[in-house]
């Protein structure tokens, strides 16, 4: 085998004792050495896996040093079934812990063990690499359906809604519905949406009921399929699912890939040529990932003012916070100081992983004056091979020293020394501390 891959038999044993990785040259020979796609050699959710049994084991629950990557791949090789074992028992103990920190000392038993709905809807969607091929080709199935070029979508809608399934569409003032943007009478067939809806976000909506009316039976299979346990998991659940749908339909998935590539993913000429939001868009293109012709893997996040997230998405390695207190070296929060602009960083976590990210604000619909500025922060990141092919990242010296923002995904857990930016101890390490010397922080000198 040595000599018909042009390596050394060291280097096959190497390999095949998991100690290295197989590099693109050797996949290249193996490929035409042997007559196997390449593509079967290939598990792609290893890195994720990866990325998520990693993450897994610096939690401050564990104590000592971490195992390094070999032993970590070696687990997935050789005691595959005990790593999901694991990963399984401490994804329980993360969502019990969510449940204690949300609900305090007066959680119940039953309370404790239940699963949170948004933990338990993250993961599914990550298992599935954010791609649900039933879903697109029904998403298809309907734009074919609904016919009409994209500046007239919101009357094609209303018309299929109408002539298909029996459901009238109508706009309500304000003032009728002073807490609601939309409310589906599946009794009456009447789907009523708010003034306060923008001509995309009514769109979007009238997409999202075409969903639970047209692939009533595909969510439920795809919701049995997520093994979610409460009911308010389960119909969370069919809200993002028909979500999915409702972006699929308006963003059909060969043509927005094809976009994506052409512009760079330039969200703004996406969302103008598609006729939907900027956070519409962004969560579109983590959904691009598709076997045979795959998109940038991306994350999203989206945040309020008080750093509580409100919706992720991730197809990548990326270990995304749960709850808020994000790190502040990361500058998604800024972002709330210019309204409407791109903000663009070049990040690194604490083992090693790069990324480039891009932030901006997004407006929520406002229903009456009495509210809030209700403005949020939508976040894309991708790994760091990828950088070339996003317009955002071409602007900046790729090779420049300290391009890369050292960042944590929460001062609790991360182990990062003399932060001048730190808000808490970590839970894990004890750092230096010296009453005669203040430091950049309180919490070591």
């Amino acid at each position: 085998m040595a000599k018909a891959l042009g390596i050394s038999p060291a280097y096959v044993n190497l390999l095949e004792n998991n100690q290295r990785s197989v590099s693109v040259k050797v996949l290249m020979a193996l490929t035409e050495v042997y007559g196997v796609d390449w593509r079967d050699l290939i598990n792609d959710g290893e890195a994720r896996d990866l990325a998520d049994l990693r993450a897994a084991l610096r939690d401050p629950a564990f104590t000592g040093d971490p195992p390094d990557l070999q032993e970590l791949r070696a687990a997935f090789d050789h005691a595959p079934r005990l790593a999901e074992r694991f990963m399984q028992l401490y994804r329980n103990h993360r969502k019990t812990m969510s449940v204690l920190h949300q609900m305090g000392a007066d959680a119940t038993s039953a309370e404790m063990l239940a699963a949170s709905p948004e933990t338990a809807i993250h993961d599914f969607f990550r298992d599935h690499e954010n791609h649900f091929a039933g879903l697109e080709r029904a998403a298809d199935a309907a734009r074919i359906a609904i016919g009409g070029p994209t500046d007239e979508i919101y009357t094609g809608l209303k018309r299929h809604l109408g002539a298909v399934h029996g459901i009238e569409t109508r706009i309500a003032r304000r003032t009728d519905m002073p807490d609601t943007l939309r409310l589906f009478d599946a009794a009456n067939r009447r789907l009523t949406l708010s003034e306060s809806l923008d001509p995309v976000n009514r769109s979007f909506q009238i997409a999202h009921v075409l969903a639970l009316v047209s692939s009533a039976a595909l969510l439920d299979t795809l919701i049995a399929d997520a093994d979610i346990g409460s009911d308010v998991g389960r119909a969370r659940c069919r809200i993002e699912l028909a979500n999915y749908f409702a972006a699929a339909l308006l963003m059909p998935y060969d043509q927005v890939l094809t976009m994506a590539e052409q512009t760079h993913y330039d969200v703004d000429a996406i969302a103008t040529a598609f006729g939907v939001s900027f956070e519409q868009v962004c969560q579109r293109l983590t959904t691009l990932q598709r076997d045979g012709a795959r998109g940038v893997a991306f994350f999203f996040l989206r945040l309020d003012k008080a750093g509580n997230v409100t919706k992720r998405f991730n197809a990548t390695p990326f270990t995304l916070a749960e709850q808020g207190g994000s790190c502040p070296v990361w500058n998604i929060h800024t972002a709330f100081r210019t309204p409407g602009a791109i903000v663009p960083q070049f990040v690194e976590l604490p083992e090693g992983g790069r990324y480039f990210t891009v932030s901006r604000t997004t407006a929520r619909p406002v229903v009456s004056r009495q509210d809030p500025d209700r403005s949020l922060v939508v976040t894309l990141g991708c790994e760091q091979i990828h950088m070339e092919r996003i317009g955002y990242a071409r602007q900046f010296n790729m090779d420049r020293p300290g391009l890369f923002a050292r960042i944590g995904i929460n001062c609790h857990v991360c182990p990062r020394q003399a932060c001048s930016l730190r808000a808490h101890e970590p839970m894990h390490i004890n750092l230096t501390l010296d009453a005669n010397r203040r430091g950049s922080t309180r919490y070591e000198s």
